[in-house]
């Protein structure tokens, strides 16, 4: 950015009023000032996305980005059955280009934040000679159960997803809603016992809800509800690999007792969304059934890798 533009966006910041009644203090001050309620619990997470890993800028578009990244954190405050109340967001701009890149990045990240009545209060914008990167910090409330680990599966718990999986690379990755609503409505009508979101893989992600819980787990091969996008993937990949380990698909992913499991499948409460039986909470092993016979899954997924 140029000498005044980072006080120009600032400014600029300032003018779009995301603050709601529980942000006294947005940005413009060292720190923003949140009146949190009287709750004993903060639901915190963070993610950091990266241009060339999590997105390529030139084809989906710095609005896009911006909605992905918000609602990668906001997915992230669904899979506690939580709350999202405030967001900081902090930018590395690339100097080439950066200032109309930020403006257009936070059109994507209000639209994002205002579909759930999140506040955008504060962050760090800076610039350098590298690509793109943003990271948001995203604050919530646990909801009236409060909040769902992963820690708690049990075994005889029929393991239940929502949405479709598999195929993300072709669209969803950027444009899918995270599901905050849905999870509000599951946990008002049953006790989830262990909930995450599908973000690195479905069967990645199962082996983290087994680690935490001390659990294992079997899933169906034949009920895992498979995308239209997973379907029409032409690779070496069958439809099914790409349900287990494509990962980006923001879904739900938990576990609960079995009758009130039945109920919620009999009765499908979400609107538009549809939630699936694929599994079943183990004392030990995590395995896929296929046509009778049960094969070791594998943890499939995306994993970041450093030395």
């Amino acid at each position: 950015m140029g000498d005044r533009a980072e006080l120009e966006f600032i400014s600029w910041l300032r003018t779009l009023n995301t603050a709601k009644d529980w942000a006294s203090v947005g940005p413009g001050d060292d720190t923003a000032v949140f009146n949190w309620p009287n709750d004993k619990q903060c639901l915190a997470t963070t993610d950091m996305l990266l241009e060339g890993s999590c997105f390529i800028l030139a084809e989906a578009g710095a609005e896009r980005v911006g909605r992905k990244a918000m609602n990668v954190n906001l997915s992230d405050i669904a899979a506690m059955a939580g709350v999202p109340r405030a967001a900081l967001v902090s930018l590395a701009l690339p100097r080439n280009g950066g200032k109309q890149l930020a403006y257009q990045l936070y059109s994507g990240l209000k639209q994002a934040a205002d579909c759930f009545d999140t506040s955008i209060i504060g962050g760090d914008t800076n610039s350098w000679d590298g690509p793109l990167a943003i990271n948001i910090t995203l604050l919530g409330q646990p909801g009236p159960k409060g909040p769902v680990l992963r820690s708690n599966a049990k075994p005889g718990d029929l393991i239940l997803v929502t949405g479709d999986l598999g195929g993300s690379i072709l669209g969803k990755h950027l444009d899918f809603t995270p599901r905050v609503r849905e999870s509000s409505i599951i946990s008002q009508l049953a006790d989830i016992n262990s909930m995450i979101d599908i973000s690195d893989g479905l069967a990645l992600d199962l082996h983290r809800i087994c680690a935490e819980s001390k659990c294992g787990a079997t899933l169906y091969a034949d009920k895992i509800p498979i995308s239209e996008a997973a379907l029409g993937m032409n690779d070496q990949k069958s439809p099914l690999q790409h349900a287990l380990g494509d990962g980006e698909d923001f879904e739900l992913l938990f576990s609960l007792p079995p009758l009130e499991a039945k109920k919620l499948l009999q009765d499908q409460p979400l609107k538009g969304v549809r939630i699936s039986h694929i599994g079943e909470i183990t004392k030990e092993g995590i395995f896929l059934e296929e046509k009778g016979r049960k094969f070791p899954l594998e943890a499939l997924g995306y994993i970041h890798k450093f030395e």
